[in-house]
Protein backbone atom coordinates (compact mmCIF):
# COMPACT_ATOMS: atom_id res chain seq x y z
CA UNK A 1 0.00 0.00 0.00
CA UNK A 2 1.34 3.41 -0.97
CA UNK A 3 1.51 5.62 2.13
CA UNK A 4 1.70 8.73 -0.07
CA UNK A 5 -1.67 8.31 -1.77
CA UNK A 6 -2.87 11.44 -3.55
CA UNK A 7 0.65 12.68 -4.40
CA UNK A 8 1.94 12.90 -7.98
CA UNK A 9 3.29 9.40 -8.76
CA UNK A 10 6.73 9.33 -10.38
CA UNK A 11 7.82 5.84 -11.41
CA UNK A 12 11.41 5.29 -12.54
CA UNK A 13 12.17 1.93 -14.18
CA UNK A 14 15.86 1.09 -14.10
CA UNK A 15 18.40 1.70 -11.34
CA UNK A 16 21.51 2.27 -13.43
CA UNK A 17 23.62 5.41 -13.20
CA UNK A 18 20.95 7.71 -14.66
CA UNK A 19 17.89 6.16 -13.03
CA UNK A 20 19.38 5.91 -9.55
CA UNK A 21 20.80 9.44 -9.65
CA UNK A 22 17.38 10.74 -10.76
CA UNK A 23 15.53 8.89 -7.99
CA UNK A 24 18.03 10.17 -5.42
CA UNK A 25 17.80 13.79 -6.58
CA UNK A 26 13.98 13.74 -6.71
CA UNK A 27 13.80 11.99 -3.35
CA UNK A 28 15.98 14.61 -1.67
CA UNK A 29 13.73 17.39 -2.97
CA UNK A 30 10.17 16.38 -3.92
CA UNK A 31 10.13 13.23 -1.78
CA UNK A 32 11.51 14.85 1.35
CA UNK A 33 8.99 17.71 1.08
CA UNK A 34 6.10 15.28 0.40
CA UNK A 35 5.45 16.94 -2.97
CA UNK A 36 5.56 13.68 -4.94
CA UNK A 37 5.77 9.92 -4.45
CA UNK A 38 8.91 8.54 -6.13
CA UNK A 39 9.18 4.81 -6.86
CA UNK A 40 12.32 3.19 -8.30
CA UNK A 41 12.04 -0.27 -9.90
CA UNK A 42 14.94 -2.53 -10.82
CA UNK A 43 15.34 -6.24 -11.47
CA UNK A 44 18.22 -6.44 -8.98
CA UNK A 45 18.48 -5.46 -5.33
CA UNK A 46 21.83 -3.71 -5.64
CA UNK A 47 23.54 -1.18 -7.91
CA UNK A 48 27.07 -1.18 -9.25
CA UNK A 49 28.41 1.44 -11.64
CA UNK A 50 28.49 -0.22 -15.06
CA UNK A 51 31.87 1.25 -16.16
CA UNK A 52 33.42 -0.80 -13.30
CA UNK A 53 32.31 -4.17 -14.70
CA UNK A 54 35.56 -4.78 -16.58
CA UNK A 55 37.36 -4.59 -13.21
CA UNK A 56 34.88 -7.07 -11.71
CA UNK A 57 35.51 -9.43 -14.65
CA UNK A 58 39.26 -9.28 -14.12
CA UNK A 59 38.95 -9.66 -10.34
CA UNK A 60 40.64 -6.36 -9.53
CA UNK A 61 37.40 -5.10 -7.95
CA UNK A 62 35.26 -6.95 -5.43
CA UNK A 63 31.74 -6.07 -6.55
CA UNK A 64 30.26 -6.85 -3.14
CA UNK A 65 32.42 -4.14 -1.60
CA UNK A 66 31.30 -1.44 -4.06
CA UNK A 67 27.63 -2.32 -4.52
CA UNK A 68 24.82 -0.08 -3.23
CA UNK A 69 21.60 -1.56 -1.86
CA UNK A 70 18.51 0.06 -3.40
CA UNK A 71 16.36 -0.35 -0.28
CA UNK A 72 18.95 1.42 1.87
CA UNK A 73 19.40 4.22 -0.69
CA UNK A 74 15.63 4.66 -0.86
CA UNK A 75 15.36 4.88 2.93
CA UNK A 76 18.16 7.45 3.14
CA UNK A 77 16.78 9.61 0.32
CA UNK A 78 12.98 9.67 0.68
CA UNK A 79 11.93 7.46 -2.24
CA UNK A 80 10.57 3.92 -2.47
CA UNK A 81 12.02 0.83 -4.15
CA UNK A 82 10.41 -2.29 -5.58
CA UNK A 83 12.23 -5.20 -7.23
CA UNK A 84 10.79 -6.17 -10.57
CA UNK A 85 11.17 -6.42 -14.33
CA UNK A 86 8.91 -4.32 -16.55
CA UNK A 87 7.16 -6.34 -19.24
CA UNK A 88 4.14 -4.24 -20.21
CA UNK A 89 2.70 -0.72 -20.53
CA UNK A 90 -0.85 0.61 -20.77
CA UNK A 91 -0.62 4.27 -21.72
CA UNK A 92 -4.38 4.83 -21.59
CA UNK A 93 -4.65 3.52 -18.02
CA UNK A 94 -1.21 4.94 -17.09
CA UNK A 95 0.03 1.65 -15.69
CA UNK A 96 3.04 -0.60 -16.14
CA UNK A 97 3.17 -4.35 -15.56
CA UNK A 98 5.96 -6.05 -13.62
CA UNK A 99 6.69 -9.71 -14.23
CA UNK A 100 6.48 -12.21 -11.38
CA UNK A 101 9.75 -12.79 -9.53
CA UNK A 102 11.44 -15.81 -7.94
CA UNK A 103 14.48 -16.28 -5.71
CA UNK A 104 17.64 -18.19 -6.66
CA UNK A 105 15.91 -21.51 -5.94
CA UNK A 106 12.93 -20.56 -8.16
CA UNK A 107 10.64 -20.11 -5.17
CA UNK A 108 7.95 -17.50 -6.05
CA UNK A 109 8.51 -14.17 -4.33
CA UNK A 110 6.20 -11.63 -5.96
CA UNK A 111 3.33 -12.20 -8.40
CA UNK A 112 2.85 -10.26 -11.63
CA UNK A 113 1.59 -6.85 -10.59
CA UNK A 114 0.45 -3.49 -11.95
CA UNK A 115 1.95 -0.13 -10.95
CA UNK A 116 0.14 3.17 -11.57
CA UNK A 117 2.01 6.32 -12.58
CA UNK A 118 1.46 9.98 -13.39
CA UNK A 119 4.99 10.45 -14.73
CA UNK A 120 6.97 7.46 -16.01
CA UNK A 121 10.73 7.45 -16.62
CA UNK A 122 12.25 4.50 -18.49
CA UNK A 123 15.98 4.14 -17.78
CA UNK A 124 16.62 0.45 -18.37
CA UNK A 125 20.03 0.84 -20.01
CA UNK A 126 21.32 -1.36 -22.80
CA UNK A 127 22.56 -4.86 -23.60
CA UNK A 128 25.43 -6.00 -25.79
CA UNK A 129 24.48 -6.26 -29.45
CA UNK A 130 25.90 -9.45 -30.99
CA UNK A 131 24.33 -8.58 -34.39
CA UNK A 132 22.95 -12.14 -34.58
CA UNK A 133 26.43 -13.53 -35.20
CA UNK A 134 26.22 -17.35 -35.40
CA UNK A 135 27.48 -18.98 -32.20
CA UNK A 136 27.73 -15.75 -30.18
CA UNK A 137 25.00 -16.54 -27.64
CA UNK A 138 26.21 -20.11 -27.15
CA UNK A 139 29.97 -19.56 -27.03
CA UNK A 140 30.61 -15.98 -25.85
CA UNK A 141 30.76 -14.38 -22.44
CA UNK A 142 29.20 -10.92 -22.13
CA UNK A 143 29.67 -7.92 -19.83
CA UNK A 144 26.19 -6.44 -19.29
CA UNK A 145 25.74 -7.14 -15.59
CA UNK A 146 27.61 -7.96 -12.41
CA UNK A 147 26.57 -11.61 -12.74
CA UNK A 148 28.08 -11.80 -16.23
CA UNK A 149 31.26 -10.04 -15.10
CA UNK A 150 31.64 -12.50 -12.22
CA UNK A 151 31.06 -15.38 -14.63
CA UNK A 152 34.05 -14.19 -16.70
CA UNK A 153 36.15 -13.95 -13.53
CA UNK A 154 35.14 -17.41 -12.33
CA UNK A 155 35.89 -18.86 -15.76
CA UNK A 156 39.41 -17.39 -15.74
CA UNK A 157 40.16 -18.41 -12.14
CA UNK A 158 38.94 -21.98 -12.78
CA UNK A 159 41.07 -22.29 -15.90
CA UNK A 160 44.16 -20.94 -14.09
CA UNK A 161 43.70 -23.42 -11.24
CA UNK A 162 43.25 -26.27 -13.71
CA UNK A 163 46.48 -25.60 -15.63
CA UNK A 164 48.33 -24.99 -12.35
CA UNK A 165 47.42 -28.43 -11.00
CA UNK A 166 47.89 -30.35 -14.26
CA UNK A 167 51.54 -30.20 -15.24
CA UNK A 168 50.92 -31.72 -18.67
CA UNK A 169 48.02 -29.34 -19.46
CA UNK A 170 48.28 -26.70 -22.16
CA UNK A 171 49.43 -23.67 -20.19
CA UNK A 172 48.46 -21.09 -22.79
CA UNK A 173 45.19 -19.19 -22.31
CA UNK A 174 43.93 -17.54 -25.49
CA UNK A 175 41.46 -14.76 -24.75
CA UNK A 176 39.64 -13.11 -27.65
CA UNK A 177 37.72 -9.88 -27.06
CA UNK A 178 35.40 -8.85 -29.88
CA UNK A 179 35.05 -5.09 -30.03
CA UNK A 180 37.80 -2.52 -29.37
CA UNK A 181 35.60 0.25 -28.08
CA UNK A 182 36.07 1.59 -24.55
CA UNK A 183 34.71 -1.59 -22.91
CA UNK A 184 36.87 -3.96 -24.95
CA UNK A 185 40.07 -1.94 -24.58
CA UNK A 186 39.67 -1.43 -20.83
CA UNK A 187 38.79 -5.11 -20.32
CA UNK A 188 41.85 -6.24 -22.29
CA UNK A 189 44.18 -4.07 -20.21
CA UNK A 190 42.57 -5.18 -16.95
CA UNK A 191 42.82 -8.88 -17.86
CA UNK A 192 46.49 -8.39 -18.78
CA UNK A 193 47.12 -6.85 -15.37
CA UNK A 194 45.19 -9.68 -13.67
CA UNK A 195 47.38 -12.25 -15.44
CA UNK A 196 50.44 -10.57 -13.92
CA UNK A 197 48.91 -10.67 -10.44
CA UNK A 198 47.78 -14.31 -10.64
CA UNK A 199 51.36 -15.55 -10.81
CA UNK A 200 52.08 -13.80 -7.47
CA UNK A 201 49.49 -16.01 -5.80
CA UNK A 202 50.80 -19.29 -7.21
CA UNK A 203 48.49 -19.57 -10.24
CA UNK A 204 50.04 -20.51 -13.58
CA UNK A 205 48.63 -17.58 -15.53
CA UNK A 206 51.30 -14.97 -16.01
CA UNK A 207 51.78 -12.73 -19.04
CA UNK A 208 53.99 -15.27 -20.79
CA UNK A 209 51.15 -17.78 -21.23
CA UNK A 210 48.14 -15.51 -21.55
CA UNK A 211 47.49 -14.22 -25.07
CA UNK A 212 44.87 -11.50 -25.40
CA UNK A 213 43.57 -10.58 -28.86
CA UNK A 214 41.35 -7.55 -29.51
CA UNK A 215 39.27 -7.71 -32.70
CA UNK A 216 37.67 -4.59 -34.16
CA UNK A 217 35.60 -4.16 -37.32
CA UNK A 218 36.65 -0.52 -37.72
CA UNK A 219 40.02 0.62 -38.99
CA UNK A 220 41.36 1.54 -35.51
CA UNK A 221 40.76 0.87 -31.83
CA UNK A 222 38.26 3.22 -30.15
CA UNK A 223 36.66 4.18 -33.49
CA UNK A 224 34.03 6.39 -31.79
CA UNK A 225 36.65 8.57 -30.07
CA UNK A 226 39.10 11.14 -31.48
CA UNK A 227 41.90 9.64 -33.54
CA UNK A 228 44.67 11.01 -31.33
CA UNK A 229 43.22 9.15 -28.33
CA UNK A 230 43.03 6.01 -30.46
CA UNK A 231 46.69 6.32 -31.44
CA UNK A 232 47.78 6.87 -27.85
CA UNK A 233 45.86 3.81 -26.67
CA UNK A 234 47.18 1.67 -29.53
CA UNK A 235 50.76 2.51 -28.53
CA UNK A 236 50.04 1.45 -24.95
CA UNK A 237 48.38 -1.80 -26.05
CA UNK A 238 51.37 -2.61 -28.25
CA UNK A 239 53.73 -1.87 -25.38
CA UNK A 240 52.09 -4.30 -22.97
CA UNK A 241 51.73 -7.03 -25.59
CA UNK A 242 48.01 -7.07 -26.37
CA UNK A 243 47.49 -8.18 -29.96
CA UNK A 244 45.02 -6.02 -31.93
CA UNK A 245 43.30 -6.90 -35.21
CA UNK A 246 41.47 -3.95 -36.77
CA UNK A 247 39.34 -4.10 -39.91
CA UNK A 248 38.34 -7.60 -38.82
CA UNK A 249 34.71 -8.76 -38.77
CA UNK A 250 33.73 -11.99 -37.03
CA UNK A 251 31.49 -14.36 -38.99
CA UNK A 252 31.20 -17.41 -36.72
CA UNK A 253 32.03 -18.22 -33.10
CA UNK A 254 32.70 -21.83 -32.12
CA UNK A 255 33.50 -23.42 -28.78
CA UNK A 256 37.28 -23.22 -29.16
CA UNK A 257 37.82 -20.87 -32.10
CA UNK A 258 36.30 -18.03 -34.08
CA UNK A 259 36.17 -17.39 -37.81
CA UNK A 260 36.52 -14.01 -39.51
CA UNK A 261 34.96 -12.84 -42.76
CA UNK A 262 38.35 -12.68 -44.44
CA UNK A 263 38.97 -16.39 -43.77
CA UNK A 264 41.09 -16.31 -40.62
CA UNK A 265 40.60 -18.92 -37.90
CA UNK A 266 41.60 -17.81 -34.40
CA UNK A 267 42.00 -20.32 -31.57
CA UNK A 268 40.31 -19.22 -28.34
CA UNK A 269 39.88 -20.59 -24.84
CA UNK A 270 37.74 -17.65 -23.74
CA UNK A 271 35.71 -15.44 -26.10
CA UNK A 272 34.17 -12.23 -24.78
CA UNK A 273 31.79 -10.11 -26.84
CA UNK A 274 32.14 -6.36 -26.16
CA UNK A 275 30.97 -4.79 -29.44
CA UNK A 276 27.89 -2.65 -29.87
CA UNK A 277 24.78 -2.00 -27.77
CA UNK A 278 21.03 -2.24 -28.13
CA UNK A 279 18.05 -1.51 -25.92
CA UNK A 280 16.18 -4.35 -24.18
CA UNK A 281 13.89 -6.25 -26.53
CA UNK A 282 10.67 -5.44 -24.64
CA UNK A 283 10.99 -1.75 -25.62
CA UNK A 284 10.27 -2.63 -29.24
CA UNK A 285 6.57 -3.33 -28.64
CA UNK A 286 5.71 -1.04 -25.74
CA UNK A 287 2.16 0.17 -26.43
CA UNK A 288 3.05 2.21 -29.50
CA UNK A 289 6.17 4.03 -28.27
CA UNK A 290 8.61 4.73 -31.12
CA UNK A 291 11.94 2.93 -31.20
CA UNK A 292 14.90 2.83 -33.58
CA UNK A 293 16.51 -0.27 -35.08
CA UNK A 294 18.49 -1.00 -31.89
CA UNK A 295 15.40 -0.80 -29.63
CA UNK A 296 16.14 2.66 -28.20
CA UNK A 297 13.10 4.82 -27.39
CA UNK A 298 12.92 7.95 -29.51
CA UNK A 299 12.70 11.06 -27.33
CA UNK A 300 12.35 14.81 -27.85
CA UNK A 301 15.09 17.13 -26.53
CA UNK A 302 12.94 17.46 -23.38
CA UNK A 303 13.52 13.68 -22.97
CA UNK A 304 9.80 13.02 -23.38
CA UNK A 305 9.03 10.07 -25.66
CA UNK A 306 7.75 11.09 -29.08
CA UNK A 307 4.34 9.45 -28.61
CA UNK A 308 3.55 10.27 -24.96
CA UNK A 309 4.42 13.41 -22.99
CA UNK A 310 3.84 11.57 -19.70
CA UNK A 311 6.67 9.14 -20.42
CA UNK A 312 10.36 10.15 -20.35
CA UNK A 313 13.47 8.13 -21.13
CA UNK A 314 17.18 8.67 -20.48
CA UNK A 315 20.52 6.92 -20.77
CA UNK A 316 21.48 4.12 -23.14
CA UNK A 317 17.87 3.07 -23.84
CA UNK A 318 16.97 6.53 -25.20
CA UNK A 319 17.78 8.01 -28.61
CA UNK A 320 17.89 11.80 -28.35
CA UNK A 321 18.75 13.90 -31.42
CA UNK A 322 19.91 17.46 -30.79
CA UNK A 323 19.98 20.21 -33.41
CA UNK A 324 22.78 22.70 -32.85
CA UNK A 325 22.73 26.44 -33.54
CA UNK A 326 24.58 25.96 -36.83
CA UNK A 327 21.78 23.66 -38.06
CA UNK A 328 23.68 20.37 -37.77
CA UNK A 329 22.24 17.53 -35.73
CA UNK A 330 23.75 14.70 -33.71
CA UNK A 331 22.49 11.85 -31.56
CA UNK A 332 23.57 11.87 -27.93
CA UNK A 333 26.13 9.05 -27.44
CA UNK A 334 25.36 6.21 -24.98
CA UNK A 335 27.90 7.23 -22.35
CA UNK A 336 27.88 7.56 -18.57
CA UNK A 337 28.38 11.32 -18.72
CA UNK A 338 25.29 11.65 -20.95
CA UNK A 339 23.14 9.68 -18.47
CA UNK A 340 24.46 11.86 -15.62
CA UNK A 341 23.60 15.07 -17.47
CA UNK A 342 20.18 13.76 -18.48
CA UNK A 343 19.37 12.82 -14.88
CA UNK A 344 20.22 16.38 -13.88
CA UNK A 345 17.98 17.86 -16.59
CA UNK A 346 15.10 15.48 -15.82
CA UNK A 347 15.21 16.48 -12.15
CA UNK A 348 14.52 20.06 -13.27
CA UNK A 349 11.96 19.09 -15.91
CA UNK A 350 9.88 16.91 -13.61
CA UNK A 351 9.77 19.73 -11.06
CA UNK A 352 8.76 22.16 -13.84
CA UNK A 353 6.13 19.69 -15.03
CA UNK A 354 4.56 19.61 -11.57
CA UNK A 355 4.50 23.41 -11.60
CA UNK A 356 3.04 23.42 -15.14
CA UNK A 357 6.04 25.29 -16.51
CA UNK A 358 7.65 24.92 -19.94
CA UNK A 359 10.18 22.10 -20.03
CA UNK A 360 13.88 22.63 -20.78
CA UNK A 361 15.68 21.02 -23.72
CA UNK A 362 18.69 18.79 -23.19
CA UNK A 363 22.07 20.22 -24.21
CA UNK A 364 24.80 17.60 -24.21
CA UNK A 365 28.21 18.84 -23.06
CA UNK A 366 31.05 16.55 -24.07
CA UNK A 367 33.60 16.78 -21.26
CA UNK A 368 36.02 14.53 -23.09
CA UNK A 369 36.95 10.86 -22.98
CA UNK A 370 39.22 8.94 -20.66
CA UNK A 371 40.28 5.32 -21.20
CA UNK A 372 41.79 3.32 -18.35
CA UNK A 373 44.54 0.83 -19.17
CA UNK A 374 44.47 -0.66 -15.68
CA UNK A 375 47.62 0.04 -13.65
CA UNK A 376 49.58 0.57 -16.85
CA UNK A 377 48.28 4.03 -17.73
CA UNK A 378 45.28 6.04 -18.86
CA UNK A 379 44.78 8.08 -22.01
CA UNK A 380 42.20 10.69 -22.90
CA UNK A 381 41.21 14.29 -23.38
CA UNK A 382 39.32 16.81 -21.31
CA UNK A 383 37.14 19.43 -22.97
CA UNK A 384 35.99 22.74 -21.52
CA UNK A 385 35.04 26.27 -22.50
CA UNK A 386 38.22 27.76 -21.08
CA UNK A 387 40.78 25.07 -21.88
CA UNK A 388 39.48 23.73 -25.19
CA UNK A 389 40.62 20.12 -25.68
CA UNK A 390 43.55 19.04 -23.51
CA UNK A 391 45.24 15.67 -24.10
CA UNK A 392 46.07 13.71 -20.95
CA UNK A 393 48.18 10.64 -20.47
CA UNK A 394 49.69 8.60 -17.67
CA UNK A 395 49.22 9.31 -13.95
CA UNK A 396 47.26 12.54 -14.41
CA UNK A 397 44.81 10.91 -16.83
CA UNK A 398 44.45 7.99 -14.39
CA UNK A 399 43.53 10.40 -11.55
CA UNK A 400 40.89 12.12 -13.69
CA UNK A 401 39.51 8.72 -14.71
CA UNK A 402 39.13 7.65 -11.07
CA UNK A 403 37.44 10.97 -10.28
CA UNK A 404 34.55 10.07 -12.63
CA UNK A 405 33.47 7.29 -10.28
CA UNK A 406 33.85 9.57 -7.27
CA UNK A 407 31.52 12.12 -8.93
CA UNK A 408 28.93 9.36 -9.37
CA UNK A 409 29.33 8.46 -5.68
CA UNK A 410 28.94 12.10 -4.66
CA UNK A 411 25.65 12.29 -6.59
CA UNK A 412 24.39 9.27 -4.63
CA UNK A 413 26.02 9.65 -1.20
CA UNK A 414 27.03 13.30 -0.87
CA UNK A 415 30.53 14.65 -0.15
CA UNK A 416 31.05 13.41 3.42
CA UNK A 417 30.00 9.82 2.87
CA UNK A 418 31.99 9.64 -0.37
CA UNK A 419 35.02 10.85 1.57
CA UNK A 420 34.54 8.05 4.10
CA UNK A 421 34.22 5.53 1.25
CA UNK A 422 37.54 6.74 -0.14
CA UNK A 423 39.18 6.18 3.27
CA UNK A 424 37.63 2.68 3.39
CA UNK A 425 39.06 1.89 -0.05
CA UNK A 426 42.54 3.00 1.04
CA UNK A 427 42.40 0.83 4.17
CA UNK A 428 41.23 -2.22 2.19
CA UNK A 429 44.24 -2.00 -0.11
CA UNK A 430 46.53 -3.01 2.76
CA UNK A 431 44.30 -5.77 4.14
CA UNK A 432 43.01 -7.61 1.06
CA UNK A 433 44.69 -9.28 -1.97
CA UNK A 434 45.15 -7.09 -5.03
CA UNK A 435 43.12 -9.64 -6.97
CA UNK A 436 39.90 -11.43 -6.06
CA UNK A 437 40.87 -15.11 -6.04
CA UNK A 438 37.49 -16.79 -5.67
Amino acid sequence: MNKNQGLHRIVIVGGGAGGLELATRLGRTLGRKKQADILLIDARMTHIWKPLLHEVAAGSLNSYSDELNYLAQASWNHFRFQPGTMNGLNRKEKTITLASTTDTSNTPLLPERTIEYDTLVIAVGSHTNDFNTPGAQENCLFLDSREQAERIHQHLISRSMKITEQEDADTTTNIAIIGAGATGVELAAELHHAAQLMSRYGLKSDVGNTRITLLEGGNRVLPALPERISKGVQLQLDRIGIHTMTGTLVSQINKDNLETRDGKNIETDVTIWAAGIKGPQFLQNLDGLETNKINQLLVHPTLQTTQDDNIFSLGDCASCTITQKNGTSFTVPPRAQAAHQQASLLTKNIKRRLQQQELLSFEYRDHGSLISLSSHSAVGNLMGNLTGSVMLEGWLARMFYLSLYRLHQIALYGFWRTGMLMVKDLLERSTTPKLKLH
